[in-house]
């Protein structure tokens, strides 16, 4: 039978490095090495970052004796989340997870989407969030916070803008009826029902939180 992927204690070095890297403590919860950690256990950020609040807290004897151990030496610690990692097999994920059921929810939005090499529902859920705070005459490479959004995300502003554009026939308030074909129609459309209709407020506070991924 197939089981999911689930946290095992020897993690908590790789968990720890991460902690450790300067400046030390609590990282943000989509710290991009958070979710990079993530995506190689197949174990979602906001598990990861409730362990690392128990790191912080030193809640277990099991993470206090890890701390002692490792806390004042880095290099040791990177030994043995190194050897960890080899004999894991996580440089071979394909069978490593042989014949385990693995959740790719929050992984996806962190790939990129189809018809795009580099664009990501994290990156299409930002756009999102700032279309909701434009206007369609300024949703154009010009505006300030188009620029800003690009800059934050690594793309060009025509390329946020142009996001902006298949939002808008994905828009029901809009009710755009003239002819649109473009490659990003799909993955935008699905960034839609998920939060187009939702609270504007909490979309931001969402999209707030997914800027230390591109900050970091």
């Amino acid at each position: 039978m197939a089981k999911s992927s689930t946290w095992q204690d020897d993690y908590w070095l790789l968990l720890m490095e991460i902690y450790l890297q300067k400046p030390v403590g609590m990282k943000p919860l989509y710290n991009r090495q958070m979710v990079e950690l993530g995506m190689e256990l197949h174990i979602a950020p906001e598990v990861l970052f409730n362990k690392m609040c128990q790191i912080a807290n030193l809640e277990t004897p099991r993470i206090e004796r890890i701390w002692e151990t490792y806390s004042g030496n880095p290099r040791k610690l990177a030994r043995a989340a190194r050897l960890l990692r080899e004999m894991k097999g996580f440089n071979n994920a394909s069978l490593f997870y042989e014949g385990v059921e693995t959740n790719e929810s929050f992984e996806k939005d962190f790939k990129p989407v189809e018809g795009s090499d580099h664009l990501t529902p994290v990156m299409l859920i930002l756009i999102l969030d700032l279309y909701f705070r434009l206007t369609p005459i300024t949703m154009v490479p010009e505006t300030p916070e188009v620029q800003e959004l690009a800059k934050l995300l690594k793309l060009k502003p025509r390329e946020v803008a142009e996001v902006m554009e298949v939002l808008q026939h994905c828009d029901p308030y809009l009710n755009r009826k003239d002819t649109f074909i473009n490659v990003l129609f799909a993955p935008c459309k699905e960034i839609w029902r998920r939060f187009g209709n939702s609270d504007t407020e909490e979309l931001a506070s969402y999209a707030e939180q997914l800027k230390a991924y591109f900050m970091s």
